[in-house]
């Protein structure tokens, strides 16, 4: 069973028509896996719904306590992309549990998302990797601790230290 954690990001951002903006929405994933027929055991809970540049200290801590408590060995958490690197430093060091984090470039709700490929690249992370933190985004699996997320090429790359 793999445990989705959600906690806003780009992934679940919205366009409301009144405010002529992007704003988070409910967590896009179970619609994702419904709509691309996946029957992966799962578990799905909603943490926060915020942008990941609000996403703050106690944020993190709020999201490592998840993971430490989640009775899965295998998670997923999607995440905004802004900062996911800084979550992933922060949940290094939990033992026994495969996590891998993802989001998207592009809103889930808007044609040419990316989310759908991360989200099922990412799961299939999840079931396949070994016990550590990892990002998958581009179709690439990262290690956190020496990733980076390049703005102007819409990707994560390592880091240039």
């Amino acid at each position: 069973m793999i445990e989705i954690l959600t906690t806003g990001g780009t992934i679940d951002k919205v366009y409301f028509d009144a405010l002529s903006e992007f704003q988070i929405g409910p967590a896009a994933i179970p619609d994702l896996l419904r709509e691309n027929n996946v029957h992966v055991p799962h578990r799905v809970t909603q943490l926060m719904r915020k942008d990941s540049l609000e996403i703050g200290d106690a944020d993190r801590a709020a999201i490592r306590a998840a993971v430490e408590a989640s009775e899965a060995t295998r998670i997923l958490v999607t995440h905004g992309t802004d900062t996911m690197v800084v979550t992933g430093r922060v949940l290094a060091g939990i033992a026994g549990k495969t996590i891998v984090m993802t989001g998207a470039m592009q809103p889930a709700s808007v044609r040419a998302s990316d989310a759908e490929f991360n989200v099922g690249f990412a799961l299939a992370a999840a079931q396949t990797l070994p016990p550590g933190v990892y990002i998958a985004m581009n179709g690439m699996i990262f290690d956190p601790a020496t990733t980076e997320k390049d703005r102007a090429g819409a990707r994560f790359v390592a880091s240039a230290e």
